[in-house]
């Protein structure tokens, strides 16, 4: 297989991994398990492929994708509960996930379109929306509204990625920097807790008090 085939392996078995742990979090059953770990590993590339106009979608094309977050979400079912802190490990999983699931959006966006600005913005979506959906499904905080940098991470992954393959460099290199990249940011975020300046000002007023 390709770089880009094992960081699309790597990143959608991370994401089902992060799935299956937010399931056993819920206490759900196998069903449950499996279930969040498909959407959660596939969900942010079928919107890539669908916003690129690429359809079937992969795992159409290719089932191996289906069985491989079915696999992880049985593995996490029986040894989920040999982690102390299933939360820290998720979050954890889903930062080296966002890594390589960033790398490899950007360049399937690159190779369907050619434009570096489309390219960011599928790696973008492709590492980013699976998370989104695993937080919405499982009724948790959204990663979108914690105060660690998340989708800056995957946004500056894909950028250097593709900012690396655009001056030449070999796809393994530029692979391996835009992933670093993405990782060291959102890494960062979790250990030491960078966050951007937040809104301050005075919020709207309620509904009610407009009439």
């Amino acid at each position: 297989m390709s770089l880009l085939s094992y960081l699309d392996y790597a990143g959608i078995a991370l994401f089902a991994a992060t799935g299956a742990l937010a399931a056993s979090r819920k206490q759900l059953d196998m069903i449950g398990f499996l279930f969040f770990a498909v959407v959660t590993g596939l969900g942010g590339g079928t919107v890539r492929d669908i916003v690129l106009g690429r359809v079937p979608v992969f795992w159409v094309l290719n089932p191996d994708y289906i069985l491989v977050c079915c696999a992880i979400g049985v593995l996490v079912f029986f040894t989920a509960h040999l982690v102390e802190s299933r939360y820290r490990l998720l979050i954890w999983l889903d930062a080296i996930g966002l890594s390589a699931y960033c790398v490899m959006g950007a360049a399937k966006g690159l190779a369907a379109t050619g434009s570096p600005t489309i390219a960011i913005v599928t790696g973008t979506l492709t590492a980013s929306l699976g998370g989104v959906l695993r937080d919405l499904l499982a009724n948790e905080p959204s990663v979108l509204l914690r105060p660690e940098i998340y989708i800056t991470a995957a946004l500056v992954g894909a950028a250097v990625f593709t900012a690396a393959n655009e001056f030449g460099m070999p796809l393994y290199a530029a692979s391996a920097i835009g992933a670093l990249a993405a990782f060291a940011l959102r890494g960062g975020a979790l250990y030491f807790g960078w966050t951007f300046p937040t809104y301050k000002h005075k919020p709207g007023r309620h509904p009610d008090e407009v009439m």
